[in-house]
């Protein structure tokens, strides 16, 4: 299992997601008065506003991957189901990517007059989508050896 380069890619990309999870992804700074909002996956929390857990949505997306990632990593005998996977997490990202957009651009947090500054973390998503991508490439291959070792026969 841990001999395939695929399942170090689907590994790396597990915790690179868990690293997203627990790190802040933005920072909303006003441009006049008030205090800064420092954006999280599950809330955003404000030194005048408290905790708002508006931005739930970017927790459970992240979150939902970190089990298909660990279900595909153990399916090491089905790789187009393996495949498929990573691609269901690639989609799942991407869908993190448009939510965490909606909710930085549409100022659904900030109440007008906030700038934005985004985090490191904001960028581990995007780590994450190269290494499944380079899983499902490594699983492809696989088969396609596999395949090929059927036809000598």
């Amino acid at each position: 299992m841990l001999q395939r380069i695929q399942t170090v890619y689907l590994l790396l990309a597990l915790v690179v997601t868990i690293t997203c999870l627990c790190l802040p992804i933005g920072f909303f700074y006003p441009e006049g008065m008030g205090g800064d909002v420092e954006m999280y996956n599950m809330c955003a929390v404000g030194q005048e506003e408290g905790l708002s857990f508006i931005v739930w949505p970017l927790f459970a997306l992240l979150l939902l991957t970190c089990p298909i990632n660990l279900f595909t990593i153990f399916l090491y005998n089905k790789r187009p189901l393996q495949a498929s996977l990573c691609m269901l997490n690639i989609v799942l990202i991407c869908l993190w990517i448009a939510a965490y957009c909606y909710y930085v651009f549409c100022d659904v947090i900030s109440h007008g007059g906030m700038g934005f500054k985004p985090a490191f973390a904001t960028w581990l998503p995007l780590v994450a989508i190269i290494f499944y991508l380079l899983a499902r490439r490594g699983i492809i291959s696989d088969e396609k050896l596999v395949r090929s070792t059927d036809r000598i026969r």
